[in-house]
């Protein structure tokens, strides 16, 4: 039975973990490995279906665990409680009783693209402090990933012109979720969240329109649908309107009379169902200055459909199809133990050995392709390494602001990002090349 409210603080964090990254550490001080030199690295086998590239995303939440990772005495008390650890060697105790992550962290910048079998993050630390902070970092990588990876899709489909709104909070996976998904799309592209705390907390204005309730409350108590925007508009000057509660070509034929009347400012219109295509066109011709907005369960597939027939829309709301969907299966594995290689044999999960870098390609700024290559090589002419130290013997590289941006003019994804998003964007539904 519940005894708390399950609400994450960063002081949970050292709990937030499987099961067996406590059992594993445990035997390892008991074999006196604990302390010996590992590198385990983040990794994707496979991209999900139809995706030609990740967007790495998620590092600085990582970094925030990592550093503020440790276990209380409270925490302490609550693992022996459990007897599972009755026979774990004495000194595992007093090892959780001193917990710091003393390692290094290497890593691909927030913002980079990258393809299958190529490390989004490395951990180089003491084989227990390795192992036991595998759970938390696959969690917010492979999330955080997947949604800017869609965001960014997204984006390219739908042109640098168009206004994309983060709509997912209810959709997404739990609260901490929607706010993850909030910053991720955010750096991906996206102009605004209607996500209020996540919008605050990243220095940004919450956009929104309303939903059908208030329309239909309103108009049921104030008489028409035309009563209900009007008292919106008492409180909210000009702000957008939601069109299509009961039938959107007299909402906006209603609207075009106001406006051409003088007697109404209007900075756009949201249209939640019915035939995009059909009603944003003759929406257009009724309101032919006003900004067009379409949401609704949309993802890149339908809004290229919507271009290539001649929609008349300038922005999207995404929700459900940006914050779910076929998770990125991100997987943390040993690639070194005391500066010794090892690898996973098992068939359809084999691990490259080694700590890795990538060396991507550059051509006149454009890229070129990436090479895998241990840590050892150097660049050839011409490539670019993209892991970079972040982490170093337990503290920072690098501040969080240096590492996360999110200017609304100038979104994360980097120019050399942009160019690989220009040649892998395919808007058919044919198997990708890489």
């Amino acid at each position: 039975m519940e005894t708390a409210e399950l609400t994450l603080q960063a002081a949970d964090y050292s709990l937030l973990t499987d099961l067996y990254q406590l059992t594993m550490a445990a035997c390892y001080v008991g074999e006196n490995l604990a302390q010996r030199k590992a590198s385990f690295e983040l990794t994707v086998r496979r991209l999900p279906a139809k995706f030609g590239y990740l967007v790495s995303m998620g590092l600085a939440q990582a970094l925030d665990y990592l550093e503020k990772l440790h276990f209380s005495p409270e925490q302490i008390a609550a693992l022996q409680k459990t007897e599972i650890f009755d026979h774990a060697p004495e000194q595992f105790w007093a090892l959780l009783q001193d917990a710091r992550f003393s390692g290094d962290v290497w890593a691909v910048p927030e913002g980079t693209a990258v393809f299958a079998n190529e490390p989004l993050l490395r951990i180089e630390a003491p084989l227990w402090q390795a192992q036991l902070v595998e759970t938390y970092l696959l969690n917010t990588l492979n999330y955080q990933t997947l949604i800017a990876t869609r965001a960014a899709r997204l984006r390219d489909v739908a042109g640098a012109e168009a206004t994309l709104l983060e709509f997912g909070t209810r959709r997404a996976f739990s609260p901490q979720g929607s706010i993850w998904a909030a910053r991720a799309a955010l750096a991906a592209g996206f102009d605004a969240t209607s996500n209020v705390l996540a919008a605050l907390k990243l220095g940004r204005n919450p956009t929104g329109t309303m939903a059908h309730a208030l329309v239909m409350a309103l108009s049921a108590i104030e008489g028409s649908e035309a009563e209900a925007f009007a008292a919106f508009h008492r409180y909210f000057p000009g702000a957008p309107l939601l069109i299509d509660t009961f039938d959107t070509i007299a909402a906006a034929q209603r609207l075009s009379h106001q406006l051409q009347q003088g007697k109404l400012n209007l900075a756009g219109i949201r249209i939640d169902s019915g035939d995009p295509i059909a009603l944003s066109q003759e929406v257009r011709r009724l309101l032919p200055g006003v900004p067009i907005f379409a949401s609704g369960d949309l993802d890149e597939w339908k809004i290229a459909e919507f271009k290539a027939a001649g929609a008349c829309i300038d922005g999207y709301g995404l929700g459900t199809q940006l914050v779910t969907g076929s998770p990125v299966n991100g997987v943390y594995k040993l690639v070194e133990i005391d500066d010794i290689p090892v690898m996973k044999e098992s068939p359809g999960k084999i691990t490259y050995p080694g700590r890795k870098q990538i060396f991507r390609l550059l051509k006149n700024g454009i890229v070129q392709g990436d090479r895998l290559g241990l840590v050892s090589e150097l660049p050839l002419v011409s490539e670019q390494p993209l892991m970079q130290l972040v982490y170093k013997q337990g503290h920072r590289c690098k501040s969080q602001k240096a590492l996360m941006k999110l200017p609304k003019e100038q979104p994360i994804l980097s120019e050399v990002c942009r160019s690989l998003h220009a040649r892998l964007v395919n808007l058919n539904h044919r198997d990708r090349a890489f």
